[in-house]
């Protein structure tokens, strides 16, 4: 995929996400696609991906829910860029609490349409901001965590031999 139609790709895709129309968002996806979202988790298939899109997000994100990526990048089948986004929770221990956060994503394109997706979010930005208490955040960061060192890109890489330091000039 080239980089003017991957920005193209990565407009429509956040445009349809603040639409909170799971089947336009899910349409960006390849049938067998998998979303990793780091609140919800793992998502497979396109109707788990317009499920979670409008009965998690839109549910606990509500109507002012914005999505912009900015800096695509775009190399053959894998692609990436920085993104905000914002809402007002939704969920009625933080109804009302404005939450802006900043991420990277990371897609995998096959034939035009979105085959994996992955992000990295600060979270605790985000608990923060809604105010969550910091018990609760210590037990969503150590299962955040548990996800992190039990995915298989993470087992394959601590089991690797640390690599040999260059020496300095």
């Amino acid at each position: 995929m080239d980089h003017d139609s991957f920005a193209r790709l990565l407009n429509d895709f956040t445009l349809s996400a603040e639409s909170g129309d799971g089947a336009r968002f899910a349409a960006h996806f390849t049938e067998d696609a998998v979303y990793h979202d780091y609140i919800y988790g793992a998502h497979k298939g396109r109707a788990e991906i317009a499920h979670m899109m409008e009965h998690l997000f839109h549910r606990d994100a509500g109507d002012d829910y914005r999505w912009e990526m900015f800096d695509p990048v775009c190399h053959g089948d894998m692609g990436y860029a920085w993104s905000l986004s914002s809402f007002t929770s939704t969920v009625p221990k933080f109804a009302g609490q404005f939450v802006v956060i900043d991420g990277m994503s990371r897609f995998i394109v096959r034939d035009g349409l979105i085959a994996e997706y992955r992000e990295s979010v600060n979270g605790g930005v985000a608990m923060a901001q809604l105010g969550v208490e910091p018990e609760r955040m210590v037990k969503i960061l150590k299962r955040w965590s548990g996800w992190l060192r039990e995915r298989p890109e993470t087992v394959d890489y601590l089991s690797r031999s640390r690599r040999a330091k260059v020496p300095s000039k």
